[in-house]
């Protein structure tokens, strides 16, 4: 998924979130420009965005994120890894 595509995705989910179909998001934008980001709201962002990627960002990612476009790369990061293969027990092929 390009960073173009999160940042569509992230801004439907903001409107979602905020209830407002004017929010349009770039990278630098901040719970500054946002009419009622403030901490309850932030919570319920979070968990939609964890949802709608399939994914749950660290305590500290979403305590240190200064604008949207960290979060973007955070998500990018998060669903294009790929998983581990799983070890084989001692006896299975």
């Amino acid at each position: 998924m390009t960073h173009e595509e999160i940042m569509e995705k992230l801004t439907e989910i903001f409107r979602d979130v905020f209830d407002d179909e004017e929010i349009c998001l770039s990278d630098d934008t901040t719970a500054n420009d946002i009419d009622g980001w403030e901490s309850l709201e932030h919570i319920n962002l979070v968990e939609a965005v964890e949802h709608e990627f399939g994914m749950k960002f660290r305590m500290q990612e979403v305590s240190g994120m200064k604008n949207v476009g960290e979060m973007a790369r955070i998500v990018r990061s998060r669903i294009t890894d790929t998983p581990e293969k799983k070890k084989r027990g001692l006896f299975r092929r």
